[in-house]
């Protein structure tokens, strides 16, 4: 049978996530698929959890030394065998109907046929079933009040409500095998390394779009630890993706870093001056995500916390943002230099 298409799928000490994707591919009805799983270096490795899945899917596992997510992915697509090849994050779950879209899409003829489409993304909701903390993270991630206002784009890949144009994410991204090669695959950035990916797809020509029926339940991180970690190293790719490919770094980018200057402002001048007034507008737009959360999330207790998430997203991100803007764009420090300790090591 000819391979349609091979899910790459890189994964590091997370055997429980990767358990409930590869159920969840088994639910696909087509079975013109293969899936390849790649062990970047994992302590706690998912070889045993794979191996479940070896009678239903038609299913490779490969282990490798740690060398970050793009580059894992690189070594997936080199051993792949469908015209398409589908970057997943192993914290994503597929929806019963997924595979379904992307083929409705690909092959219904006219504009969505492969011949005028060589790259797609999907968007990502939260599951029922997902911790209240993911939820909020979902949300923070997603709302047009927060950084999810700058992750992308309408249909056709166009300026629409959410103020930037559509790039396809790592966790949910297909393209063709060809031009996958063509371009090199993925960078050796830690991070960022999908929107690099997305932006070099663009400058090449290659026609992208986004896929609105071919979403996926992403689970985030489970802890605001973890989370403001991410956002923080997305924070400071942002600066990095900018010196990689000028031009792309928009007025919008930049909203968290005054975000967070703005929230340091308003408390510095309430300690200064000892008036609750500067804290007003942190408070308004606390007020603003709690009802518009809980509204969306049918939960007051998700609300609250979104409100944990949205600070902690804008902040996180602003600072990474400031700290990179400090290394790289008035010390002009290199990007592996100047963040050889948390990145390259």
């Amino acid at each position: 049978m000819r391979l349609v298409f091979s899910f790459i799928i890189p994964v590091y000490n997370r055997p429980d996530e990767i358990d409930e994707l590869l159920e969840s591919i088994t639910r696909q009805s087509s079975q013109d698929a293969e899936v390849i799983v790649v062990e970047d270096g994992s302590q706690v490795p998912c070889h045993d959890v794979v191996e479940k899945y070896a009678d239903r899917l038609r299913v490779q596992y490969f282990l490798k030394p740690n060398s970050g997510p793009g580059e894992s992915r690189n070594y997936g697509v080199e051993r792949a065998q469908g015209d398409f090849v589908i970057i997943l994050d192993s914290d994503v779950v597929l929806p019963e109907g997924y595979l379904e879209a992307v083929r409705a899409e690909l092959f219904a003829g006219g504009e969505g046929s492969p011949a005028s489409c060589e790259a797609f993304g999907g968007p990502d909701r939260a599951h029922e079933s997902f911790t209240p903390i993911q939820k909020a993270i979902n949300y923070g991630m997603t709302s047009f009040f927060t950084t999810g206002g700058i992750r992308g784009g309408d249909r056709k890949g166009k300026s629409g409500p959410q103020m930037d144009r559509f790039y396809p994410r790592s966790y949910n991204m297909g393209i063709s095998r060809e031009v996958y090669r063509r371009l090199g695959g993925f960078s050796k950035m830690r991070f960022g390394e999908d929107i690099d990916f997305s932006y070099r797809l663009v400058e090449s020509g290659a026609r992208c779009r986004l896929f609105p029926g071919a979403w996926v339940y992403h689970k985030r991180r489970s802890t605001f630890r973890q989370f403001f970690k991410q956002v923080h190293n997305s924070g400071i790719a942002r600066i990095n993706l900018g010196l990689r490919h000028p031009g792309t770094t928009k007025a919008v980018h930049c909203l968290p870093a005054v975000f967070t200057l703005g929230v340091a402002g308003c408390l510095l001048l309430a300690l200064a001056f000892l008036q609750a007034i500067f804290l007003l507008p942190l408070l308004f737009y606390a007020l603003m995500i709690l009802v518009d959360s809980s509204l969306k999330n049918r939960s007051l207790r998700v609300g609250i916390l979104s409100v944990a998430a949205a600070y902690i997203q804008l902040i996180g991100y602003g600072t990474g943002f400031l700290r990179c803007f400090y290394e790289r764009r008035l010390l002009r420090r290199g990007e592996f230099e100047a963040f050889k300790h948390n990145f390259y090591k």
